[in-house]
């Protein structure tokens, strides 16, 4: 059994505007054996949803917001609670949603109201117990299936902004990296002394990795050093 205890009740729950806030994740990893450079992003992640106790749908960690702890605090703790994980938060919320609690569903009635922030949290550690394992399994999806699943609207805007924000990372990282290859200028191990403007195939082009091809350098004279 596992010795942590969830927070109950809502004596130190945050309120604005009679809507009570909430704090919750987006767990995620990177899918297992899928290395391929053709997939596209979305087919390397996988994402966390947990089952609600006397419902049929999944959703993601989330919880109050509690006046004794930040917002980011708040959600690694619902994670922690709610799905038994630990790992590293993205600061930057995913966004900010109204939404009415799936208890108090009344359209016409502030209570219930809730303001949700959202945030990505890359999964480190996975417990085998946690808090309220008795009444929350977890399961790990496809980003497709989680869309899939969603009940809630603002839950499938929350997975769409969490699958954008990394595609816009995953791009800033691309091109940083052609930036930096391409800026890099090659070196040659193995020099000689030649006549200046000339280019000479590198000594070891003929075979890199199994693939055959010809590398010209172009250099003006090199110092051999014994």
């Amino acid at each position: 059994m596992s010795t942590m205890l969830a927070r109950i009740g809502r004596d130190r729950q945050r309120y604005e505007n009679n809507l009570r806030l909430v704090s919750g994740c987006i767990p995620y990893r990177f899918a297992k054996g899928n290395d391929s450079e053709t997939d596209n992003l979305e087919s390397r992640i996988e994402v966390l949803m947990i089952s609600s106790p006397n419902r049929d749908d999944l959703v993601f960690p989330k919880g109050g917001w509690e006046d004794d702890e930040t917002l980011e605090e708040a959600a690694c703790r619902e994670a922690l609670e709610e799905a038994g994980v630990r790992g590293k938060l993205n600061e930057k919320p995913l966004g900010v949603w109204e939404f009415r609690s799936k208890s108090r569903q009344d359209m016409c009635s502030l209570e219930g109201g809730c303001k949700g922030y959202m945030f990505a949290l890359e999964v480190t550690e996975e417990l085998e117990t946690w808090p309220e394992r008795e009444n929350h399994d977890r399961r790990w999806l496809s980003v497709k299936e989680a869309f899939e699943l969603c009940r809630y609207e603002w839950m499938r805007r929350a997975l769409e902004n969490f699958l954008n924000t990394f595609e816009e990372n995953w791009k800033q990282k691309f091109e940083a990296t052609e930036e930096l290859i391409e800026s890099t200028p090659p070196t040659v191990s193995d020099c000689q002394i030649i006549t200046p403007n000339l280019c000479i195939d590198h000594p070891n082009s003929s075979q890199r990795h199994g693939m055959t091809f010809s590398w010209l350098v172009p250099i003006r004279a090199y110092r051999c050093l014994e």
